[in-house]
């Protein structure tokens, strides 16, 4: 009245699929896969008010050369300028607003974000994945067209 043991080889067997029967995982042709294989992120950061645009631009710099030593790619990079913040951040009352969309390994994430925590000279970021990029110029930068740059009114007027 013991028990049977039970032999795996026998159930392995009767999963198998028939001859001629390919399982769905080993397809590689079906149409709703992705190809890509790295997610797409948007990574902003504020840069202390008392930067220059040149050292604005190199700090954008730093980003996209960590992104391309990660084997990523940056498909745009705006800036976005000088703008006052809803509050103080360590005694800045505006800041430099830079947007990078990518195409990147969350390895590259990662290091962008640990080398903004040690930069003095960003005060704010943020990273967020994306399903996709936004083709042309964001909202920021759209706004900006539409109010006809910096010092115009509503009627276009200086």
């Amino acid at each position: 009245m013991g028990h049977r043991p039970v032999c795996f080889a026998s159930i392995r067997k009767a999963r198998r699929q028939p001859e001629g029967v390919r399982d769905w995982r080993e397809t590689s042709d079906r149409p709703n896969r992705r190809k890509r294989t790295r997610p797409f992120y948007e990574h902003v950061f504020i840069a202390r008010q008392d930067l220059s645009q040149a050292q604005v631009d190199a700090l954008a710099e730093t980003v996209t050369n960590v992104i391309t030593e990660y084997k990523g790619k940056v498909t745009k990079t705006e800036t976005w300028g000088l703008k006052q913040l809803a509050y103080k951040i360590q005694k800045n009352r505006k800041g430099h607003y830079v947007m990078l969309s990518a195409e990147v390994a969350g390895e590259a994430i990662a290091e962008i974000e640990r080398q903004a925590s040690i930069n003095e000279d960003i005060i704010r970021w943020l990273t967020i994945k994306v399903d996709e990029l936004e083709k042309g110029p964001s909202v920021m930068m759209r706004t900006q067209e539409r109010r006809g740059g910096r010092g115009r009114d509503r009627d276009g007027e200086e």
